[in-house]
């Protein structure tokens, strides 16, 4: 799993011209997902969302995180987080899973993250066209790999 966690003001998901999901602050997490990612990627993903330290503590320090400061999160599917641009200039998805794979993946992922949470979380819907807007604060902007584990 690749995921994009943004720290933000706010952010929002609108498919169809409606607004699926929108929160306050907090994090904006897009997700790609890949056939080798397993349940294992998904608790370890979920803890590190829920306990990433990038939001300021009493000092201006970034030392808290969305669990403790109460924050909202919205969680998106992105397969294009998965693209190779290695030959040529049109992006190879070849590695990013198919909607079998994917959406019990992503549904698996929302559920283990609710429960780290302890809450609901904003999504968007797997395969749909979105629309994301989001005000980044700071701008903090953190990429994570499962499969690096960096």
């Amino acid at each position: 799993m690749r995921a994009v966690i943004q720290r933000v003001t706010r952010a929002d998901v609108t498919i169809g011209g409606q607004v699926k999901s929108a929160i306050g602050g907090g994090l904006l997490v897009l997700l790609g997902i890949e056939d080798a990612d397993t349940a294992e990627d998904i608790a370890w993903l979920s803890a590190k969302i829920a306990n990433l330290r990038i939001f300021n503590d009493e000092n201006g320090v970034m030392n808290r995180s969305v669990l403790e400061t109460g924050g909202e999160v919205l969680l998106i599917s992105q397969f294009t987080l998965h693209a190779s641009t290695k030959k040529g200039n049109r992006p190879s998805y070849l590695r990013a899973s198919k909607p079998d794979t994917a959406i019990p993946l992503y549904e698996s992922t929302i559920a283990r993250l609710e429960a780290d949470l302890g809450k609901s979380i904003g999504t968007g819907t797997f395969g749909a066209d979105m629309q994301v807007s989001l005000l980044n604060d700071g701008p903090v902007t953190i990429i994570i790999d499962t499969k690096n584990r960096e």
